[in-house]
C-alpha cells in the first residue's frame, strides 16, 4: 500500500461521529491501525470513568480501518458483529486503541482492537475486541 493510500485513511478516519468523539490517528501500516483519544467531560458516564459505548466505538470504528489497509481503495468496510470485553474502567486522561487484522479473509476479515488508558504516560490494558467485517463493493452492489 502506498503513503497516498495511508494518508487517505487518515483523513477519512476523522470523519462525522469519530470526529466529534475527538478520535485522532497515530499510525498506519498494512493490517494495523492506531488512535487515540483525550478524554474529556462528555465522554464520562455517572461514576466519571469512560462510558463503555466510548471505547466500543474506538475499538469498532478503528478495527474497521485496520482492514481498510488491506483491501483495495473500491471496497468499503462493514461491521457484522463484535464482542468486546472490558477489564478495568477508563479513569486516565487518554485512551489508546491498537487494532490489527487477525484473519484477512478476501470478504470477511477478522481484527481485534486492545484498549490501554494512559495514567502517567504508562499503558494500561482495560478492553479488547474482537470484530468480525465485511468487505463489499462501495456502491453496495455486491459483496465480494
Amino acid at each position: 500500500m502506498n503513503k497516498d493510500r495511508f494518508e487517505l485513511l487518515k483523513k477519512d478516519y476523522t470523519q462525522g461521529f469519530p470526529a466529534y468523539c475527538g478520535f485522532e490517528v497515530l499510525q498506519v501500516d498494512e493490517g494495523i491501525f492506531e488512535a487515540r483519544f483525550i478524554v474529556r467531560p462528555e465522554h464520562k458516564q455517572q461514576d466519571g470513568y469512560v462510558h463503555a459505548g466510548v471505547l466500543a466505538t474506538l475499538a469498532d470504528h478503528t478495527a474497521g480501518y485496520s482492514a481498510y489497509t488491506i483491501v483495495p481503495e473500491d471496497i468499503r468496510i462493514l461491521t457484522i458483529e463484535f464482542k468486546i470485553n472490558y477489564f478495568k474502567p477508563a479513569i486516565g486522561n487518554e485512551v489508546l486503541c491498537k487494532s490489527k487484522v487477525i484473519s484477512p479473509g478476501k470478504s470477511i476479515i477478522v481484527a481485534e482492537s486492545e484498549l490501554y488508558d494512559i495514567i502517567n504516560e504508562k499503558e494500561r490494558l482495560i478492553s479488547k475486541a474482537v470484530v468480525t467485517l465485511a468487505a463489499v463493493l462501495s456502491k453496495n452492489e455486491t459483496v465480494i
